[in-house]
């Protein structure tokens, strides 16, 4: 007896990055075995975030926030439902970017009480590197053949288009 389970066993061979939930053709749609991939090669990718808000002096929550606000102003209640959080806790989080001068609380044109968030001018040049910095392709990318990243590249787009 190996001390490994049936399913563990099964695990063991099957090729190199390929999630557990993933079976052999047939075995589910096509499109949920797409999408187990997609999903878990995101989730993989996703591990390095806080390293990279790191290099910024960020916290992985503050990067997403200076992400979100390149969108334009954001009511703070509505930051706080993007990060699915209370209001009060938003506070602490955009008193630390604040001090920081990488955003501005404003008062809403519309109601005075909402404060809407905005980015500074250094926390849009902020913004702009993170981004560049989130945008660059990992090796497994930009190793592709060129077809390859065309056709990965071309279903993207179409996703998106759906969304």
């Amino acid at each position: 007896m190996s001390g490994y389970s049936d399913s563990h066993s099964e695990q063991a061979v099957r090729p190199s990055g390929v999630p557990s939930g993933v079976t052999e053709v047939g075995e589910e749609g096509l499109a949920q075995q797409a999408w187990t991939l997609l999903f878990s090669l995101l989730h993989t990718h996703m591990r390095n975030f806080p390293a990279l808000a790191a290099e910024f002096e960020l916290s992985p929550v503050q990067a997403h926030v200076l992400r979100q606000l390149g969108e334009g102003a954001l009511a703070m209640s509505t930051l706080a439902n993007y990060l699915s959080c209370d209001a009060s806790n938003v506070t602490g989080l955009v008193d630390r970017l604040e001090a920081r001068g990488l955003v501005e609380r404003r008062s809403s044109e519309q109601d005075r009480r909402v404060k809407m968030l905005v980015l500074t001018e250094a926390g849009a040049e902020l913004r702009g590197r993170l981004m560049a910095r989130m945008f660059e392709p990992p090796p497994f990318v930009t190793e592709m053949p060129e077809e390859d990243q065309v056709a990965l590249r071309d279903i993207m787009r179409r996703a998106l288009k759906t969304q």
